[in-house]
C-alpha cells in the first residue's frame, strides 16, 4: 500500500467520524419531534438501500429465523435513536454527546458477558473512571440531568446492538444487515407513533416536515446513515480495527466542537462539564490503547518462545 493511500484512508475515516458527530446537531436543526425523526430517517434509509440493491440486482434473502432476529435488533436501534435525539432536545447536543461517549465502555462490559468471558479488572477501573466523569458533569450541570441520563441509556442500547451485530456480521453482509435493521427500526417507530402521540404529544404528532426538514432528513438518512456506514466498512478492509475504533472514539469531541461553532452560546457549558467529559474521553481512549499494548506484548512473547 502506498503511503499517500494510507494517509487518504485515515483522512476519510476522520471525515466519516466527523459526519457521525454531526448527527446530534441535525436532530436539533430538524423541527419535527424525536420519534418522527427516527421514523423518517429509518424509512428513507430503507428506501435508499432498497434502491441500491435493486439497481445492483443484489440478493437480500435470509433464513426466516435469522431475519426475525435482525429485524428485532432494528427495534433496539430505533429506541437507541429515540433516546439519542430526545437527549439532545431536552438538554444540548454537547450533553448528549458526552453521554454517548460511554458507548465503548458499555461494549467493553457487555461483550465479555455475551461471549461468556470474565470481565477484566482493568475494565472495571475504566468503568469507575467513567462514573467519576459523569459525577463531575452531574455536579456542575444538574439542569441537564435528564438529557445526560437519556444519552447514557442510548449509549447502552448502542453497545447492545453493536455486540449483537458483531455476531451477525460473521454470517451476513453488513449492507444486508443494515437494510433489515433499518426496516425493523422503521416498523418499531411506526408502532410507537400512536402511543407516543397519546402520552407524550397530546397536541399532535408533527408528521409533515417542511422543506428544510426534508433536506436535513435526507442528509441524516443518506449521508450520516447509508453513506457513512458503507464507507466505514470499506475502510475497515485497509485500516486496522484498532485504528478505526480509536478514531471513532473522537466522535463526541468533533460533535461538541461542531455544536459550539454552530449554536454558539447555547452550547457553551461550564468548566465542570468539559472536565467530566475529558475524564470520560480519556477512559475511552485508554481502553483500545491498553488492549493494543497487551496484544503487542503477547506477540512479542510468542516470538521469544519461537
Amino acid at each position: 500500500m502506498q503511503p499517500d493511500s494510507t494517509v487518504k484512508d485515515y483522512l476519510m475515516l476522520h471525515f466519516i467520524v466527523l459526519i457521525w458527530g454531526f448527527t446530534a446537531i441535525l436532530g436539533l436543526l430538524i423541527s419535527i419531534g424525536s420519534l418522527e425523526i427516527v421514523f423518517y430517517r429509518t424509512l428513507l434509509a430503507t428506501i435508499i438501500l432498497g434502491l441500491i440493491f435493486f439497481w445492483r440486482k443484489t440478493s437480500i434473502r435470509l433464513p426466516r429465523k435469522e431475519l426475525g432476529k435482525i429485524i428485532g435488533t432494528g427495534f433496539i436501534i430505533s429506541l437507541h435513536w429515540l433516546l439519542f435525539f430526545g437527549a439532545a432536545r431536552v438538554s444540548t447536543a454537547s450533553v448528549c454527546l458526552a453521554g454517548m461517549a460511554t458507548t465503548s465502555l458499555w461494549t467493553a462490559f457487555l461483550e465479555p458477558l455475551a461471549n461468556k468471558k470474565k470481565i477484566k479488572p482493568f475494565e472495571i477501573f475504566l468503568g469507575l473512571m467513567v462514573i467519576a466523569g459523569l459525577y463531575v458533569i452531574f455536579r456542575f450541570e444538574l439542569d441537564y440531568w435528564l438529557g445526560l441520563v437519556m444519552a447514557i441509556g442510548s449509549a447502552f442500547l448502542s453497545a447492545v446492538f453493536t455486540v449483537i451485530n458483531g455476531r451477525f456480521a460473521k454470517r451476513h453482509s453488513p449492507y444486508v444487515l443494515t437494510f433489515y435493521e433499518m426496516f425493523g427500526a422503521f416498523l418499531f417507530s411506526a408502532f410507537l407513533l400512536p402511543f407516543y402521540g397519546y402520552f407524550f404529544a397530546p397536541e399532535g404528532l408533527l408528521m409533515q416536515p417542511d422543506m428544510m426538514d426534508w433536506f436535513w432528513l435526507l442528509i441524516l438518512s443518506g449521508i450520516c446513515t447509508v453513506y457513512a456506514f458503507s464507507v466505514s466498512v470499506e475502510l475497515m478492509r485497509r485500516i486496522t480495527a484498532f485504528a478505526v475504533n480509536l478514531t471513532i472514539n473522537l466522535e463526541p469531541v468533533y460533535g461538541i466542537i461542531l455544536a459550539v461553532l454552530i449554536f454558539g452560546e447555547k452550547e457553551k457549558m461550564t468548566g465542570g462539564f468539559y472536565l467530566g467529559t475529558l475524564i470520560i474521553l480519556v477512559s475511552v481512549l485508554i481502553y483500545p490503547a491498553y488492549n493494543y499494548y497487551l496484544k503487542r506484548k503477547a506477540k512479542g512473547n510468542n516470538l521469544l518462545r519461537a
